[in-house]
């Protein structure tokens, strides 16, 4: 089925675009530029200098940094070396990143030498310390990284990576707030980018620009990344999403396809000169992460000309399972506008009832997948994997409905999961660090409209007898355990909380009077 033989693994693809098109534009980032043979060969040093460094095959390499394109190099050699390379989220407290680095035992670290206190402070308090390297993004004279590349050997060191082999670790929060490595393979990857290969709404090739601006940290980010690569796109990289900075490079770059969430959507709609900015390259943008609300959809068609394409996926999945499709982002019909679409090929989707029975089109259930990309499973936590996965089916916790022409509709998560501005929260690891202050008695956070964000975090506290309300110090305390974006943006105080019979919050009493006048879509 899949039409480039060639291409077997992640490592495949800079050999396969060397190949076909070595003077091409394969990366752009800030006043740098690489052609496809300039980056192949990078890597290829890149595989020879964790080889040198006594990484094994099977080991992991993690990336603690923006992005840039050194990431990329890294995130592609990596590959070269049958190396699981592990993405680190740079906007984790200290004490969060050094439980995902325990937990990923990783032989070595490419660094961001603006994050180099932080850094150095977890890894002096690791096991044994592991070896660095720094990078200084676009500087690509001075740059250590560079020169460490410089030192090794640029000849493919072609070795052996089975399909089944771990490429990717992506950590997301668990329900219970504790990390998930996510262990994605070369095959699933590639399955992936079958599924996108089959599907019509895909029409990406190598006369396309990619902006890549989501964090690379995120499936959004670089798993699109390597779609594009996937057809010989060029990548334009963005170090960090900053709304002036993207319309800037908008014009400047002249992207043909633009890879966002919701939120910056938004941010970059609210720049007060966006109606004077050219979007014209842009033939499409896609869009995902989060929820959105159909004013600003129904803004973004209006403003920009160009196709818009919504994805709604996991980690877990690999990337998208279902697509609303640019035909279908109809002005005229804003029920269809708040659907997350209809499956990708190869793609399988259930509505479940808590038994595991599938449930008719319009009722409500858990939605299960099944995709030939699904990860293999999460790292050290075989349990938390099987309460998830089941004979071939992933269950979401989503819960949704199809209607009658087969699209789907999600209208509520069945864990307590927050999406603000793109990133996961879980409640419970929010109400776990406001419990362990004095003052509170009971806590329960649950996601409120946010103009800006999609949602917000909102704490809801029953205080301790003698206390009185202290809200801006409750969002201080949450600031000094937790990275910014977990912390709650507002406290609400009750006497007490609504209670089920078994003594568990009712959370949908809580959301209800701030979602009333509000839609969820994906």
């Amino acid at each position: 089925m899949w039409p480039y033989p060639e291409v077997r693994t992640i490592a495949d693809v800079t050999r396969y675009n060397a190949r076909q098109f070595p003077d091409k534009p394969a990366l752009v980032f800030e006043n740098n530029s690489l052609s496809m043979a300039e980056l192949d060969a990078l890597t290829s040093r890149f595989a020879n200098g964790l080889i040198a460094a006594g990484v094994k095959p099977g080991e992991r390499v993690v990336f603690y940094g923006s992005n840039s394109d050194d990431f990329l190099i890294a995130l592609l050699g990596a590959a070269k070396a049958a190396v699981a390379f592990v993405p680190l989220n740079w906007r984790l407290a200290e004490a969060e990143l050094e439980v995902v680095i325990r937990d990923a035992a990783p032989s070595l670290a490419i660094v961001n030498q603006d994050l180099a206190p932080a850094w150095e402070s977890v890894n002096k308090r690791l096991p044994k310390a592991l070896g660095t390297q720094f990078v200084v993004p676009g500087d690509a004279v001075s740059n250590p990284f560079r020169q460490w590349l410089a030192g090794q050997s640029g000849e493919d060191p072609m070795l052996p990576c089975p399909l089944d082999d771990v490429a990717w670790i992506l950590y997301t929060s668990g329900t219970t707030g504790t990390p998930k490595g996510v262990e994605l393979l070369h095959s699933g990857i590639t399955m992936m980018r079958l599924c996108e290969h089959y599907e019509p709404a895909y029409t990406w090739s190598q006369s396309d620009t990619f902006l890549f601006v989501a964090p690379n940290f995120h499936l959004l980010g670089i798993g699109l990344t390597i779609q594009a690569f996937f057809n010989g796109a060029t990548i334009a990289v963005i170090r960090a999403f900053d709304p002036g900075l993207v319309l800037a490079e908008i014009e400047g770059k002249r992207p043909t396809i633009l890879a966002v969430a919701p939120v910056m959507i938004q941010m970059l709609l609210a720049q007060p000169d966006y109606m004077d900015r050219d979007f014209s390259s842009i033939r499409e943008v896609v869009y995902a992460g989060s929820a959105i609300s159909l004013g600003l959809i129904k803004q973004a068609l209006e403003v920009m000309p160009c196709r818009f394409m919504q994805f709604y996926g996991s980690t877990e999945s690999g990337g998208a399972i279902t697509l609303l499709r640019p035909e279908q982002h109809d002005l005229s019909d804003e029920h269809r506008l708040t659907s997350c679409g209809k499956p990708l090929p190869l793609v399988d989707i259930l509505v479940m009832d808590p038994s595991g029975n599938e449930l008719p089109d319009g009722e409500r259930g858990e939605m299960w997948i099944r995709t030939p990309a699904i990860a293999r499973g999460y790292r050290n936590k075989p349990e938390a994997w099987a309460e998830v996965y089941d004979k071939g089916w992933f269950k979401t916790g989503d819960i949704a409905y199809r209607d009658a022409e087969g699209f789907l509709y999600i209208v509520d998560r069945a864990t307590d999961m927050i999406i603000t501005g793109g990133e996961n929260v879980y409640c419970s690891e929010v109400e776990n660090c406001l419990s362990l202050h004095a003052a509170v008695q009971r806590v329960a956070v649950i996601g409120v409209p946010s103009e800006r964000w999609g949602e917000e975090v909102k704490a809801c506290v029953v205080l301790k007898a003698g206390f009185e309300e202290c809200a801006d110090e409750l969002i201080a305390y949450a600031r000094q355990h937790l990275a910014a974006y977990k912390c709650p943006k507002s406290v609400e105080f009750y006497g007490e909380l609504p209670l089920g019979g078994t003594g568990k919050v009712l959370k949908r009493q809580l959301r209800e009077p701030f979602w009333v006048s509000n839609s969820r879509s994906v």
